[in-house]
């Protein structure tokens, strides 16, 4: 199906959306690349691609650091693939504080899918966002949903109570831990309940497995014990990533979830409200974030001196470098 264009549209515009809309890669990939550079003329092509897509099914895989996630996130995309889907993959790499670089390893945990035209992998610094996802994921993510993709998997950086951006990016999100995960009740402190419809233990041949099994269901129970209203009782999964154990078994639960969504009209409905308005948000913030930067930011040096002598207070000057961008 082609994606509608006004009659107006810059040709430029229409070429790229052409060219998305007939699954080009290439394009895909360097357009992108223009977002990680934060291209300021993008925007109306990105509106477009906004107003197009909507469609797809969107996969988010989180989890700490080492527990997994790119094997896991393989052997998936190949269960996919031998039932006909293609499948994309945007993954979110740490990277440095310093140069803001980052190794971007999660294409070579993933090679094997690397000569298979109905399979994109792209890595993206996460540029030091506590969020979890890099701040050109979303944007990213636009592209992508503007493309034939059956799945879209995000992949982040890791989890904890500050990493919870994924939720409002993923219609489902798959949660790994690890039976080596240390403090019992560290996963309830980042409140990860919360944050995942489908939990895995993956490393599952370690002794401790039944037991983390058995740990995760415990706190399920007692969350939709608080939370009677919810519908949808997360499965905790068993997986040997490396070997493929379990991820047939994983896949299917996806399905399952998104078919639950499925049947939940007001449930999806208001889940995309708040992922809407995340994206509101977010995007205020960058704009914000550039205004103050391009002019606003230089603040004389007289304001700056007022609140260090607290004759003035930042909460004012706040409200009125606001006050200036009216």
């Amino acid at each position: 199906m082609a994606l509608p264009m006004s009659a107006d549209a810059p040709t430029d515009i229409c070429a790229i959306v052409r060219a998305l809309n007939a699954g080009d890669m290439r394009t895909c990939a360097r357009l992108i690349t223009r977002i990680e550079r934060s291209e300021p003329n993008l925007v109306p092509l990105l509106q477009a691609l906004y107003r197009a897509g909507g469609h797809i099914r969107i996969v988010g895989v989180t989890g700490s650091p080492g527990v997994g996630k790119s094997t896991l996130v393989s052997k998936l995309v190949a269960v996919w693939r031998k039932r006909g889907l293609r499948v994309a993959v945007l993954a979110v790499d740490p990277s440095s504080p310093y140069s803001g670089g980052a190794v971007l390893g999660d294409r070579l945990r993933m090679k094997e899918h690397s000569c298979d035209e109905g399979v994109f992998i792209r890595s993206m610094a996460s540029r030091g966002q506590l969020g979890g996802l890099a701040k050109a994921a979303g944007d990213a993510l636009t592209v992508l949903d503007a493309m034939h993709w059956d799945v879209i998997v995000i992949e982040t950086v890791g989890v904890g109570q500050s990493e919870t951006d994924i939720m409002r990016h993923a219609s489902v999100v798959v949660l790994l831990q690890t039976p080596m995960g240390g403090d019992d009740v560290q996963a309830a402190k980042a409140g990860i309940t919360e944050i995942g419809d489908i939990f895995v233990v993956n490393k599952s041949e370690h002794p401790e497995a039944d037991h983390t099994v058995r740990q995760l269901e415990e706190m399920i129970t007692l969350a939709l014990c608080l939370h009677p209203e919810k519908t949808w009782r997360p499965p905790v999964v068993k997986t040997r990533a490396t070997h493929g154990e379990g991820v047939a078994d994983l896949a299917g639960h996806i399905d399952g979830c998104f078919a639950h969504l499925a049947a939940q009209p007001e449930t999806a409905r208001l889940q995309l409200r708040d992922r809407a308005r995340h994206r509101v948000g977010e995007l205020l913030h960058y704009m914000l974030e550039q205004r103050l930067r391009s002019g606003v930011g230089l603040l004389p040096e007289n304001l700056i001196d007022s609140v260090v002598a607290r004759a003035s207070d930042p909460y004012a000057l706040a409200a009125g470098l606001l006050a200036r961008m009216d």
